[in-house]
């Protein structure tokens, strides 16, 4: 999953939302790194729904203008905890690495240790 797609899930987490604010939910999510662009966030959107991760929530006309809303569907709830597991694993495994602790096991790098090359 992308970084894109995994913050748009997490953005539509808590409720429906329509376009600027899932920019401004993922701007918050991040403390203003990532910024999302109209064309990354509706392409995301379109690969999401079309993945059956999201889906339209309706649509509302403020100040004139139409407002799609998105939500997440149950899969895509799902898959937004999977990716979240896969990286607290993977920062498990970076913060052992930059202590200096040396993989174990098969397929570890400390079984080459001495191996000839």
């Amino acid at each position: 999953m992308t970084e894109q797609a995994y913050l748009v899930l997490l953005a539509l987490s808590p409720e429906p939302l329509h376009g600027y604010a899932v920019i401004g939910a993922v701007r918050d999510l991040t403390d203003g790194a990532t910024v999302l662009g109209a064309a990354s966030l509706y392409g995301a959107l379109d690969r999401l729904t079309a993945a059956g991760l999201v889906e339209p929530a309706g649509e509302a006309v403020v100040d004139g203008r139409v407002r799609r809303y998105y939500r997440v569907t149950e899969a895509g709830h799902r898959a937004a905890q999977q990716e979240t597991e896969r990286l607290r694993a993977l920062a498990a495994r970076a913060e052992r690495t930059l202590r200096g602790d040396r993989p174990t096991g098969p397929g570890a790098l400390g079984d080459l240790a001495g191996s000839p090359a």
